[in-house]
């Protein structure tokens, strides 16, 4: 990273969440907000054009969501750091965002002072990990050894089961948008849009939209209340 200000790169849907954490940062001494965007596809896209140290990085944004968009980011931009911001703690959200390849996991109630502990440690080279977050990868730790003694059960993570493609076309059908609509985001054929959709039903064996939201929404990948 930069050996002078820390570049950092704000993605989140909430306009005036982004503008408070803008203002915070922006007091910090040798931190500078470069960019900000609202969803995880402008943030990847954003991201591979500055070359941010650090992403503060929501999980539930539409069309491409947080994890989704850590995994691209991670990939494209070997030298930013991602540090996860977001208003949901529990077991799933932390486990898929350290697997996405989040170096930190931050709650929206947190203190300024954390927020600049956590930009500060990422940006030396650690992980920072709010105290709640960190008992539930200890929970998650836990239940993978038992999982694995035969003594407890889990659902495979989606990262497992499903390409990245698919998570994201799912997300989108799961979101209400249409094939027409997928096929422009995505710069796909509607005929290569509706392939991945059978295929993906096929796989979950899952074959009605409404099916796809529960799962949807049972993975992480939207809200239950979008």
């Amino acid at each position: 990273m930069t050996a002078t200000a820390i570049r950092v790169l704000l993605a989140d849907d909430h306009a005036l969440f982004r503008a408070g954490v803008r203002m915070l940062l922006e007091h910090m001494e040798g931190v500078t907000v470069v960019g900000e965007v609202a969803d995880g596809r402008e943030a990847v896209r954003l991201s591979t054009r500055l070359q941010p140290d650090i992403v503060l990085m929501d999980i539930t944004m539409s069309g491409l969501n947080g994890l989704e968009a850590t995994i691209q980011v991670v990939a494209a931009c070997p030298r930013t750091k991602v540090i996860i911001v977001s208003m949901h703690l529990n077991e799933q959200y932390v486990m898929q965002a350290v697997r996405a390849g989040a170096v930190g996991y931050l709650l929206k109630d947190a203190a300024a002072n954390e927020l600049e502990q956590a930009v500060r440690a990422v940006a030396r080279g650690d992980t920072y990990m709010d105290q709640a977050a960190s008992k539930h990868l200890l929970t998650a730790y836990r239940g993978r050894r038992a999982s694995h003694t035969g003594s407890d059960e889990h659902e495979p993570a989606p990262m497992d089961v499903l390409t990245a493609r698919q998570r994201e076309i799912l997300q989108l059908i799961a979101e209400g948008r249409t094939t027409k609509e997928i096929a422009a985001l995505l710069h796909r054929s509607e005929k290569t849009i509706e392939g991945h959709r059978s295929r993906l039903m096929n796989q979950l064996d899952i074959h009605d939209v409404v099916g796809l939201v529960r799962y949807a929404i049972r993975i992480g990948l939207i809200p239950p209340d979008r």
